[in-house]
């Protein structure tokens, strides 16, 4: 991994090409990101960065987490995440990671929790087939079927049962970054993102297309 940024996603709007070619995108706001710690392979037997995103009141924070803050001199934020760089030597602590440095045309995976739905049946959440609401059907159009043999008589585990759905993380890969505003530090990123508006959201450089 080379670069990462927290951000909020913002919600999706398409944009033009050169040639008039409609691109649907997301729009993520991306930082501004402040460096709070540097892990070295020293101290931590590895090397990684860890930063922060979002603003939060001081009375809102543990008293450990506000010692971590004021041990690197930043404001407390309300996100932290660490992200295990190729090469720290070029960051440190205070610094501010911006939306500049990720540009059009590059790929990059995004992680972010899903919606949450709440309890599903089997078809919503499984993909089921259904049957026939026709006569003699029985009310069991909608149900997942039989769930085991007699001997053993229990259930195995992961059977596809109804139960919760969404809420939980979800990485989408190999995402290009069409357009890059650094004023605003925003990025759009083609096609949709986990998550809803609002949410956070961790923008990496993909893993497959490094």
């Amino acid at each position: 991994m080379k670069k990462g940024l927290i951000g909020k996603k913002i919600g999706m709007t398409q944009i033009f090409d050169e040639k008039g070619n409609m691109i649907p995108v997301t729009v993520i706001e991306a930082g501004p990101c402040v460096v709070v710690q540097k892990k070295t392979t020293e101290n931590d037997g590895y090397e990684a960065v860890q930063v922060g995103y979002g603003d939060v009141k001081a009375n809102k924070v543990t008293k450990p987490m506000g010692g971590h803050f004021k041990k690197a001199d930043v404001a407390p934020k309300k996100v932290l995440k660490e992200f295990r760089l190729a090469d720290t030597s070029a960051v440190n602590v205070g610094d501010i990671l911006k939306a500049d440095i990720f540009a059009a045309g590059e790929y990059v995976d995004v992680v972010g929790k899903s919606k949450g739905k709440g309890t599903a049946g089997v078809i919503k959440r499984w993909n089921f087939a259904r049957l026939r609401e026709s006569h003699g059907t029985g009310p069991v159009a909608r149900h997942g079927g039989s769930l085991g043999v007699i001997d053993p008589a229990r259930i195995f585990k992961g059977k596809k049962m109804a139960g919760h759905l969404g809420s939980e993380r979800v990485t989408v890969q190999n995402l290009s970054v069409v357009k890059v505003d650094v004023e605003n530090n925003l990025i759009a990123i083609k096609g949709s993102v986990p998550g809803p508006k609002g949410g956070i959201v961790v923008i990496a450089d993909s893993v497959k297309k490094a």
